[in-house]
């Protein structure tokens, strides 16, 4: 959740703010073996979709009420730049 939060951070230059992002990885993240079972199509499937997104959106929205404030593996910490 944290290195999707990373991406939405550049949605100035990608478009993929936390909504789209949530949209393509919702169905990977949560998974629902339900739809996968039971061959879901159309609008069950699109409803379950829709739920799932929802999900991710509200995770990703509030990553450090969920998870705590520690910072973002691969970030910079403030007075520390580069390695030499």
């Amino acid at each position: 959740m944290r290195h999707l939060l990373r991406m939405a951070s550049y949605s100035s230059q990608t478009n993929m703010h936390a909504r789209n992002l949530a949209i393509v990885w919702a169905p990977n993240l949560l998974r629902s073996k339900d739809i996968e079972a039971t061959g879901f199509n159309g609008t069950a499937a699109f409803m379950e979709v829709r739920v799932q997104s929802i999900v991710v959106e509200f995770i990703l929205t509030h990553v450090e009420q969920l998870f705590g404030d520690a910072p973002l593996r691969g970030t910079a910490r403030p007075g520390r730049r580069g390695s030499t």
